[in-house]
């Protein structure tokens, strides 16, 4: 029997419609965009220039505004790289937070060692950046605040509308990583005050190696120093053929999410609820990790006593799923994300993500409920630590 896939955070499968987009590109309009002597290539052209109008929609943008990536790992160094690089203070500081995904704390810290100044925010227990605490940070020579929108382990939402706003009022570029957001919640640069953004296709059911940054035009322009030079691609912010079969499907991808997000969201949150609630009537002590309602509609992140998460998923033949802890192998640390919520190393290695998505059904959480429910039982049985507790 086929998995049951839990684990939509990490990534989406192709949406069927999104494909039958995509396939034409690989055969006969097969064109570089960039080749404006003949017919293949304005073919080509048309269908990337059609994809940035959708991906501009889907987050009230410009289509000029929009710059095609190769994801949102691209997308975050041209952003953090693109400002710092572009920018003529002599000693630039960057602002962000210490739940960050990887791709702006990897390159958050890459610009230290360049020797640019970082500042990485606490976060609450739920997971929250105080919007005070990023007012508080500001300096005269800060050039960027970088928070992600969507956490990828915890679903958390920041108040990404305040931060912006605080930003726009103080003079400061402000970006967020959307990776996990868009086209599962609603977004719009202008209300958000948002100046740059980072998308990725495969995670909104697109295909995978591509993305985009959304780059604000107006009325303050932003300008960012290139990270890859080359053809002058993408306003020369992005030299590098067009990935056209890729750009085609985010396209779609966003054109989709934005028709169907508010039903999406609601289904996916009912989904999520029975989930918690039938692995907590039947089990106790389970302890949910970020915020109880600012999170995103699919997702779910449980620790669960006296038990290793990586064991419950072994445990739990036929799901699909992932440890909050996205641990190293070599090293075996810790999510830096439970780590910031405080949570003890008991609870952060006891924790597991679900990640509900389009194709999940109730019938699935019932299934993943009853198997969760007997694997931790189980290993519970056979563990000292929940033998010495104060529950037989």
């Amino acid at each position: 029997m086929k998995p049951i896939y839990m684990d939509y955070n990490a990534t989406t499968p192709v949406d069927k419609r999104v494909l039958e987009e995509m396939l034409p590109c690989f055969g006969a309009k097969f064109g570089n965009a960039s080749s404006v002597e003949h017919s293949f290539g304005w073919e080509a052209q048309e269908a990337v220039d059609k994809a940035r109008q959708r991906v501009a929609k889907l987050i009230n943008a410009r289509h000029e505004e929009i710059v095609f990536t190769s994801g949102a790992t691209e997308a975050d160094n041209l952003a953090l790289k693109g400002v710092v690089g572009a920018s003529r203070k002599r000693l630039c500081h960057v602002i962000t937070v210490a739940t960050e995904h990887s791709a702006i704390m990897d390159t958050a810290s890459y610009l230290k060692r360049s020797g640019c100044k970082v500042t990485w925010l606490p976060v609450d227990g739920t997971g929250l950046v105080n919007v005070g605490d990023v007012g508080k940070a500001i300096e005269r020579n800060t050039v960027l605040v970088s928070v992600m929108a969507a956490n990828n382990e915890i679903g958390v939402l920041q108040p990404i509308e305040e931060i912006g706003k605080l930003c726009r009022l103080r003079g400061v570029l402000f970006h967020t990583d959307a990776a996990q957001a868009a086209g599962k919640i609603p977004l719009d640069v202008e209300t958000m005050c948002i100046d740059l953004m980072s998308i990725s296709g495969h995670k909104m059911y697109g295909p995978k190696g591509v993305g985009a940054l959304y780059v604000r035009s107006q009325p303050r322009k932003v300008t960012l120093a290139p990270q890859m030079h080359g053809g002058g691609h993408e306003r020369r912010l992005r030299s590098g053929t067009i990935n056209v079969p890729g750009v085609v499907g985010l396209g779609k991808a966003c054109e989709l999410a934005q028709a169907e997000m508010t039903k999406e969201a609601e289904r996916l949150t009912a989904l999520r609820q029975r989930l918690y609630a039938g692995i907590v009537a039947a089990l106790p002590r389970v302890h949910l990790n970020g915020h109880p309602t600012r999170r995103l509609p699919g997702n779910l992140n449980l620790s669960f006593e006296c038990v290793e998460g990586e064991a419950v998923i072994l445990s739990s033949e036929g799901v699909a799923l992932s440890t909050g802890s996205a641990c190293a192998s070599a090293s075996h640390e810790p999510s830096h994300v439970l780590s910031a919520l405080g949570l003890p190393d008991e609870l952060r290695h006891a924790a597991i993500r679900f990640g509900l998505g389009r194709w999940s059904t109730e019938q699935e959480v019932d299934l993943v409920v009853e198997k969760i429910v007997a694997a931790v039982r189980r290993l519970r049985a056979l563990s000292p630590l929940w033998k010495e507790s104060d529950i037989a």
